[in-house]
């Protein structure tokens, strides 16, 4: 993705994408001070055009990455959410390693069971997604990420 990249407005956010990607991902690559992994995704922002880049915890399953839209427990998706919807089409950087994936959301209905089994790994990688969906209304959606 060579085109023009619109930072995001949340000062961490920017910092932690900028730590990555000057270190070639050897630095940046833990949510604050939590100590656990996150990555890097990066995709196209939907009413723009621009690329976007946001942090997200890192699950994982086989080779596939588990993204999940919770913004913490928030009563409505988080903007990426609709950018993935929109163009599946992402690159993850873990770490120094970037893959060429595309998503896919994971339905409630019709992929229920695939749907707990990829929350309930990311909820072993990081257990507050659990609180959060107790906080909010709303299914917190769940992407499946896979190399192309």
């Amino acid at each position: 993705m060579t085109e023009k990249y619109i930072p995001s407005n949340a000062a961490w956010v920017r910092e932690q994408v900028e730590l990555m990607e000057s270190s070639n991902g050897t630095e940046g690559t833990v949510l604050k001070d939590s100590g656990l992994p996150v990555i890097l995704v990066t995709h196209r922002g939907r009413k723009t055009g621009a690329i976007r880049k946001t942090p997200l915890m890192r699950a994982v399953d086989g080779s596939s990455y588990i993204l999940v839209a919770s913004q913490g427990g928030a009563p409505t998706n988080p903007s990426w959410y609709y950018n993935l919807v929109t163009d599946p089409n992402v690159e993850i950087r873990d770490k120094t390693e970037v893959y060429s994936m595309k998503v896919r959301e994971v339905a409630d209905a019709a992929d229920a069971a695939e749907k707990k089994r990829l929350w309930d790994i990311a909820v072993e990688a990081y257990p507050p997604y659990a609180e959060y969906q107790e906080k909010t209304t709303r299914p917190i959606p769940v992407f499946l990420a896979e190399l192309v």
